[in-house]
């Protein structure tokens, strides 16, 4: 028995952890320090600083202070049984793929070689292979009914700012008048059982006296929802703000940031959401809904042990709950699935595609099931067009996305220049103040246009919607035609413009320059903030603009030769909502770069699935005309500002150098620090571990011969040698310390010896002095591989971290090395 045991925990290190050799000593020491000694009172700590509890248990298991207080005198050898600790991560570390998925499978062969000894190792092994989908579901369910309270919560909040209603304050301004008999068509919005302020605390909805009660309240009630949301975020939990989608791409690319998936950042994030997207600010819940989602699935795998103690298995359910979060966001479970296999994941197995359809499938139930619209549908925008688009068409399609595609990076440049502007000047101290003074200014110019007093979801609905006779929208101001169709259709297929439309093409005019300037300077404020629905809101704006310029062209000039030859005289050959549509995409590409999954969640978005063409040619456009201006989407932009250690894998890397050119160290720096096989004392070894802050280090023959023998991580090395001096007796300073099978005899006079084997990975990956850099970066990518030591004829020369290709690869685009990891 002790032989099976030892040799099954052998297997179970022989993929040690390969380390890294990452100076990020010092911006620990700097995030405790910010975290406990902040400038101001009112700083807050940013994203790449920010630091929750250490001792939590919610990402990196702690160790056991208790274990291994008792002592004995027999050989220390961490073969015979495991060390608790040995094998995890610290904060702020990037995970060993390779190394975590051996330990899956040798999980895995364990529990299969088990299943034929008995019934229960056979019951244990199916609820091994089953609890993958069960937690999938658990997922789906919880993540569908928190989008569902979060919808329905920000709906009675937002109207809340104008009115209340009388027969139940719980019901917002739709449903309050859903079951009222006095209501109009015309004026379906207006009902006795809801007031609004002014009629409430003056007696009258009418003149100059109840619109500037209305307004104050407007503002008021915009500034109490801001002021909660921030200093709910500065208080429990500042990982709550923002988006989470670049933090989010971080975490599964292997990086480890504590805490930011925990249960502090869920409940924070969930209340916070809704008070921010209530306030007016010009902001989503879409992005943020993805970092609620993976909150529940980091949670919720601490149920199951397979992914409480492995962290590559913990990143594959996380992929799947990225899908599960676009899915309740927009009601496309499809494009949830394609959103997180185009934009976020790292790590996309065939079998997380399965099980990521199965959660955002569930949680596209669940929200259904709940029904936050009220429409009876899981769309968030509906649409009914009847006429078929042109290949004509396909011309201003094409427009909306070079505009998307301008911008875009437009857009990107100049919010991140913003965000640098925070980071590094005094304004970064003070974000309940800039939150505040944002709030006010944007509650203060919105109240008095129509279009931007709406939330985001309200306008894009309204810009999507196509005019029909009973539609009493400014928008579908038309004047009457004699040629009106009396064959009961309800389409107007003669349509001059009215005066109405003018007003609210004016209006939409000034809310766009609105809408541009307000959403750079609100995205990335310390609250949460989605980009989704400001960019789309953007986008359907120019495209109802540019659709109802078409369609007054082809009315008033149905001769010319452009339009004649389709459209006729007196028909309805244009639909303004479907330019909306068109360029709703084309601005929300051209600031994420997405491209496919893009596509399909528009068509889920709003069911319009004859218009996938004109999608997918405005999509592509904007894309090309972004990434001439710019190859960063606004998420890779923010990771790079936050100076996150993420290896993108969709950059080309098109130079010639070697790995000798990158490798530390370089030729006048000292040489490399390494440790011997044999020889050292456990003082010698201490030393080392405290005069440097590497990750890892190299184990060698010998300082002479510098043949390479493996790694050893640096917190298995700490933990393994206090390990030692708690349970084995006499172990002091100058006990040696060997990484041998068999530890050479040695005087009966002289201290034990410390065997550290079982922590050596004797197999890390090596790549000679000449290996062009392209491929190391592709070992890198393909591999997910935090390190690479450098050899020539099996002599160690050096070591290239993840960090180093980092630092090359921005040295080479003409950038600062030293932005690169936590700046």
């Amino acid at each position: 028995m002790f032989r099976y045991w030892k040799n099954l925990y052998r297997k179970y290190t022989s993929n040690n952890d390969r380390g890294a050799r990452m100076d990020n000593a010092g911006f620990c020491n700097e995030t405790y320090e910010s975290l406990h000694n902040p400038a101001s009172d009112d700083e807050l700590v940013d994203i790449a600083g920010a630091t929750l509890d250490f001792s939590s248990t919610e990402d990196v298991p702690p160790l056991d202070p208790e274990y291994g207080s008792g002592t004995n005198g027999k050989l220390m050898d961490l073969l015979d049984e495991p060390v608790p600790g040995v094998g995890t991560y610290e904060d702020f570390n990037t995970i060993d793929w390779v190394r975590e998925k051996s330990k899956d499978r040798d999980r895995h062969r364990e529990i299969t070689s088990k299943s034929e000894q008995s019934t229960w190792a056979l019951l244990h092994s199916i609820s091994d292979a089953f609890s993958g989908w069960l937690l999938m579901l658990l997922i789906g369910l919880l993540s569908g009914a928190l989008a569902g309270c979060i919808d329905i919560s920000a709906h009675w909040l937002t109207d809340l700012k104008e009115g209340v209603c009388l027969s139940g304050f719980w019901f917002n301004h739709e449903h309050c008048c859903w079951g009222s008999n006095q209501t109009t068509f015309q004026e379906r919005d207006k009902c006795p059982q809801w007031q609004s302020w002014a009629e409430l605390l003056g007696g009258s909805s009418e003149g100059a006296a109840a619109y500037i009660v209305n307004y104050l309240m407007f503002m008021l009630c915009a500034l109490l929802f801001s002021f909660l949301a921030v200093i709910l975020v500065r208080a429990f939990a500042p990982y709550a703000c923002g988006s989470g989608i670049p933090e989010i791409k971080t975490i599964l690319s292997g990086f480890i940031i504590r805490g930011y998936l925990g249960k502090w950042t869920l409940i924070i994030k969930t209340i916070t959401l809704v008070l921010a997207v209530s306030s007016g600010l010009s902001l989503g819940k879409e992005g943020p809904l993805v970092h609620v989602a993976c909150c529940c699935a980091n949670i919720l795998c601490h149920l199951f042990t397979k992914y409480r103690q492995n962290e590559a298995k913990r990143r594959e359910v996380l992929s799947a709950a990225a899908a599960v979060g676009v899915s309740v966001a927009f009601g496309a479970p499809i494009g949830g699935v394609l959103f997180s296999l185009e934009e976020v994941s790292y790590y996309f197995p065939l079998k997380t595609l399965w099980r990521s359809f199965f959660a955002a499938l569930v949680a596209a139930f669940t929200l259904r099931s709940i029904n936050p619209f009220g429409n009876s549908r899981l769309v968030l925008f509906y649409v009914e067009f009847h006429t078929p688009w042109h290949m004509v068409e396909l011309v201003p399609f094409t427009l909306l996305g070079i505009f998307g595609g301008l911008w875009g990076a437009l857009f990107i440049r100049a919010n991140i220049a913003w965000c640098r502007r925070r980071k590094t000047t005094r304004l970064g101290h003070y974000p309940v103040l800039e939150v505040l003074v944002v709030t006010g200014i944007t509650a203060l110019l919105s109240f008095p246009n129509s279009y931007t007093r709406m939330s985001g979801s309200e306008l894009i609905s309204e810009l999507f919607n196509d005019c029909s006779l009973l539609d009493s929208s400014q928008l579908c101001d038309y004047n009457s035609s004699e040629n009106r169709s009396d064959s009961g259709v309800n389409t107007l297929p003669d349509r001059p413009a009215g005066p109405g439309v003018y007003t609210a093409l004016w209006q939409l005019a000034l809310a766009l320059f609105f809408k541009m300037l307000v959403t750079v300077v609100t995205f990335g404020m310390k609250v949460p903030s989605g980009l989704f629905i400001p960019s789309m809101a953007v986008g359907a704006i120019v495209g109802r603009l540019l659709g109802v310029a078409m369609e007054q062209m082809a009315l008033n000039h149905h001769d010319w030769l452009i339009v004649k030859g389709w459209c006729s005289s007196g028909a309805d050959c244009i639909t303004p909502g479907l330019y909306a549509m068109v360029g709703a995409a084309a601005c929300l590409g051209g600031v994420t770069r997405m491209t496919i999954s893009l596509v399909v969640i528009m068509f889920e978005l709003t069911g319009g699935l004859e218009y996938i063409v004109p999608l997918m040619a405005a999509i592509m456009t904007s894309k090309w005309v972004a990434d001439a201006l710019g190859r960063e989407g606004i998420y890779e932009a923010h990771i790079r500002l936050n100076g996150y250690p993420f290896l993108e894998t969709k950059e080309e890397y098109g130079h010639k150098t070697l790995a000798q050119d990158v490798m530390r160290p370089r030729q006048s720096d000292p040489l490399l620090v390494v440790l011997t096989q044999e020889g050292m004392s456990v003082g010698e070894i201490e030393g080392v571990i405290a005069d440097t802050d590497y990750s890892g280090f190299p184990v060698v023959v010998s300082q002479e011969s510098q043949r390479l023998v493996g790694f050893v991580l640096r917190r298995d090395l700490v933990i393994s040698l206090d390990n030692a001096r708690k349970r084995q007796d006499g172990v002091v300073s100058a006990s040696l310390v060997f990484f041998l099978e068999h530890a050479p005899p040695q005087p009966f006079s002289g201290p034990p010896v410390v065997k550290l084997r079982g922590i050596l990975d004797l197999s890390p990956f090596t790549v000679t002095d000449h290996t062009p850099m392209a491929i190391a970066v592709d070992i890198f990518r393909k591999l997910g591989l935090r390190q690479c030591l450098v050899t020539h004829n099996g002599r160690l020369l050096g070591i290239i971290t993840k960090k180093d290709i980092l630092k090359h690869m921005a040295q080479m685009s003409n950038r600062d090395p030293d932005s690169i990891l936590f700046n």
